[in-house]
């Protein structure tokens, strides 16, 4: 018999919690969230077995799963192994699914209980939040970073490896800091250029009508991002500062090429930097 408890119910929280219940990987499913409405929402969709209080889903949870923003995690984590010291409990396990790794590695780095601790990156998500965003099969086919998994114990990384091979999701293995640079440029940079275009159209097209009407699928697809959770991507953009902000400046002087080649009408440039982007057909099909 194996009890999961999940703090935060949104969309990665509470998709994890189907999906662990369906397939078998759990017996019990505990939930932990602090906003009334969405703990009344997640009760009723049925997400969990049992809505606690926190801290009886570490007195009685195996796996603890820490999905909450990224500000809010590191604390946490910190204060779950501090509760496992007290506790003498030495077989639970806590992870967390924050996309981003450093702080909450280097904040549990010398813990007592460290080797109870596997940080992971599920690969995965929608720009949907909350209880309501939560549905089945989110993960198949993604992958999954295993952050600093030689800092925990092999009993408790081969029982998440099993976690997500349930969700049938690829390991992937890389140390926390590697980790921040390659989603700052493969996934935090897109959210920014989306919340910027959003801004950009907004600012520009006061008719929102000529939006709705003129939106094709190329736009309807970038902007896509825009819709994210602020109080998700704030704190992963301050966590991530220092690459963030490497990748936005790379980003800058790419446009600012594209402007310069427009302004010019400059033809050749702006048919070899699109040329040149497409190169990322060879990566992504």
């Amino acid at each position: 018999m194996r009890t999961i408890g999940i703090i935060g119910l949104g969309l990665m929280g509470g998709s994890m919690a189907i999906d662990l219940k369906r397939r078998g990987f759990a017996d019990r499913i505990l939930g932990v969230e602090k906003e009334a409405v969405n703990a009344s929402a997640a009760e009723k969709i049925g997400l969990v077995d049992e809505l606690v209080p926190y801290e009886t889903c570490i007195g009685e949870a195996d796996i603890i799963v820490v999905a909450v923003p990224v500000g809010t995690a590191v604390k946490m984590v910190c204060d779950i192994l501090d509760r496992f010291q007290d506790l003498g409990a030495r077989d639970k396990i806590v992870i967390d699914v924050c996309s981003v790794k450093e702080q909450v590695c280097l904040a549990t780095r010398y813990h007592p209980c460290r080797g109870q601790f596997v940080s992971t990156h599920p690969m995965a998500g929608t720009e949907y939040s909350g209880p309501w965003a939560a549905m089945p099969n989110l993960f198949d086919g993604r992958a999954c970073i295993f952050a600093d998994a030689e800092e925990s114990s092999p009993k408790a990384l081969k029982v998440i490896e099993g976690l997500y091979d349930v969700l049938n999701m690829r390991p992937t293995y890389m140390n926390a800091a590697n980790h921040d640079v390659h989603t700052a440029y493969v996934s935090h940079i897109s959210h920014v250029t989306s919340f910027a275009l959003a801004l950009t159209v907004l600012d520009k097209e006061k008719d929102e009508k000529h939006i709705f009407d003129l939106a094709s699928g190329g736009f309807s697809s970038t902007v896509r991002l825009a819709k994210s959770n602020a109080d998700m991507w704030v704190p992963i953009l301050t966590q991530n500062r220092g690459n963030v902000l490497r990748v936005m400046d790379t980003y800058i002087e790419k446009m600012q090429q594209f402007r310069a080649a427009v302004a010019d009408f400059d033809e050749d440039k702006v048919r070899n930097l699109i040329e040149e982007a497409n190169r990322i057909k060879k990566i992504l099909r």
